[in-house]
């Protein structure tokens, strides 16, 4: 499976609860954190859910 980089590009102030909460169950703190997660379903679901706030680069 491919690898997504996920780095928090804008912040989280004045969003809502749950996408404060998404953020953090990716592992993202704050503006310029980067993690890298596996391709699939439910890191997808997550990133759609903040996708304004965050970028996302396939890592081979």
């Amino acid at each position: 499976m491919a690898e997504l980089k996920i780095t928090q590009s804008k912040s989280a102030v004045g969003g809502k609860q749950y996408q404060r909460d998404t953020l953090r169950t990716l592992g993202l703190k704050r503006i310029g954190d980067t993690v890298t997660r596996e391709d699939r379903p439910e890191v997808l679901g997550m990133i759609r859910t903040v996708a304004h706030l965050v970028t996302v680069e396939e890592v081979k």
